[in-house]
């Protein structure tokens, strides 16, 4: 067969065929390779034949290279290196799914159009061909694999799929939130509030310990075989192996190494994740190193340019055709305030919250220049999930962004799921909060209730909506903190 490929299958693998009629044997074939999705272009092949031996249970298969050309399949919305993408990716590109990867960064803004497909404006978000949407990690991860119909990837009887959906599950809303509340505020992502990562570190590694537990006597973590937990938890527990789980934890947590670097050298992870790189020492729990203010350039002397000729009058129709200079800021009207408002988010973000950061703000705050508000979320009643709550407050700062310039605050949720409340305190410039905050379509499900520094219950209040590390009593009723974000 010209251009083809010859493979020996061996008796131990697929005894019963040289018994079988060639029909069944290709049958066979293009089902042993369903599980192994780097092969998923011979299981596509227009031709496959079967040979045997004479007098031997040996069995060649010939297949054509000539793999069926891949139809778009859809856009997932993402960006490099994001943990709640990788399964995706892996098994898109396993299972030849001609997926079209836009770039989103949320810290910097969304645009409306995506928030029509992630109305929290998270990342990943799906929108596929035919127009179906999906805005969640797992659903996204299991619609991917689905497309499979041979897959072993989502279990082979319903209670696997049950398990998996359950591991995937708990590395998406406990393991990666925990190991993000433990490594973002050493990398300068988040402030910095040693209590606030220890509780991290220590709820990240009681979710590991129960892997660990697992994975003593299980080589995967749902059945005998490579399945979609296996990739998709992978993806999550990597932030661990990049920043902390070093040479001396590896020694001491053997299982979930091995499971880790067994999952990490398949290659359906490794062609979307790269080589497997482990850390010899981990990164200590101390403040991030300052940020280097670079020094003023001395400005060069603008060039003298040649007069301009007089521009041509232009008619009144081709001035109404220009389009309309974009709108200024309402706060840019504002006098330039001796606070730099840039200056305090550096402070917050490279020191001690209580020790160091607040102290330095009391001193420097000006009245007339702020105002201090209280936040509160409308329809606490509403609220499920912690982690969705979190995002909730995450997609609203996403929608601040053209007020970036003007704001400071966090927000928490506080409390367990289906019983939880929202939130939080902001330094604005000015005194008003519409002109702050209604650049974000959904301020109107918060309240705005002004404060006053002058009190001292106030000022503690902003204190403790910015430490994330004490309760609120709401209603007669105490919530602790559960998760946090802050718009800097």
């Amino acid at each position: 067969m010209p251009g083809a490929t010859r493979l020996w299958v061996g008796k131990d693998i697929i005894d019963q065929w040289a018994r079988s009629s060639e029909y069944i044997a290709i049958q066979n074939f293009r089902r042993l390779l369903a599980f192994n999705p780097d092969n998923l272009d011979i299981q596509r092949s227009e031709t496959i034949s079967v040979e045997r031996q004479n007098h031997s249970r040996q069995v060649f298969i010939t297949w054509s290279q000539q793999p069926r050309q891949m139809a778009p399949f859809g856009k997932l919305y993402t960006r490099d290196g994001n943990s709640r993408s990788i399964a995706i990716l892996a098994v898109a590109k396993a299972y030849n799914l001609d997926l079209e990867i836009v770039n989103i960064e949320p810290d910097k803004g969304v645009s409306a159009e995506y928030l029509k497909i992630q109305p929290l404006g998270k990342i990943p978000g799906f929108q596929g061909e035919n127009g179906f949407i999906l805005s969640e990690c797992i659903a996204i991860a299991i619609y991917i694999t689905s497309q499979n119909k041979n897959t072993t990837l989502l279990g082979a009887t319903k209670e696997d799929y049950a398990l998996i959906l359950q591991y995937m599950s708990s590395a998406n809303s406990e393991l990666l939130p925990k190991l993000g509340g433990w490594f973002r505020p050493l990398t300068g992502r988040d402030p910095y509030n040693k209590k606030n990562v220890e509780d991290s570190q220590k709820a990240a590694l009681a979710s590991v310990a129960a892997l660990e537990s697992h994975l003593l006597i299980n080589t995967y973590l749902v059945g005998e075989r490579l399945t979609l937990a296996d990739l998709f938890t992978a993806g999550m527990i990597a932030r661990g192996f990049e920043y902390f789980f070093d040479k001396a934890w590896r020694l001491e947590n053997p299982n979930v190494t091995r499971w880790y670097e067994t999952v990490c050298n398949q290659p359906i992870y490794a062609a979307v994740a790269g080589e497997l790189k482990f850390i010899d020492e981990a990164i200590k729990n101390v403040p991030p190193p300052k940020e280097a203010v670079p020094k003023k350039q001395k400005e060069a002397a603008p060039k003298k340019e040649a007069p301009k000729p007089k521009a041509k009058e232009v008619e009144e129709d081709e001035e109404d055709d220009k389009p309309a200079p974009k709108p200024k800021h309402p706060l840019e009207a504002l006098d330039k305030p001796t606070l730099v408002l840039d200056d305090w988010k550096r402070k917050y973000s490279n020191e001690e919250t209580r020790q160091v950061a607040l102290p330095w703000f009391w001193e420097n705050f000006k009245p007339e220049e702020y105002s201090l508000w209280a936040v509160d979320y409308k329809y606490n009643e509403e609220l499920t999930q912690t982690f969705m709550t979190s995002n909730l407050i995450g997609g609203f700062f996403t929608r601040l962004e053209a007020s970036r310039k003007y704001i400071f605050g966090c927000a928490s949720v506080f409390g367990v799921a289906n019983d939880s409340v929202v939130k939080g305190a902001f330094v604005i410039r000015g005194q008003e909060a519409l002109p702050a905050f209604d650049v974000a379509p959904d301020y109107e499900s918060y309240t705005f209730t002004k404060l006053d520094p002058s009190k001292e219950a106030d000022r503690t209040f902003v204190d403790d909506m910015w430490s994330w590390d004490k309760s609120v009593t709401v209603a007669d009723k105490t919530y602790e903190w559960a998760d946090g974000k802050v718009f800097k």
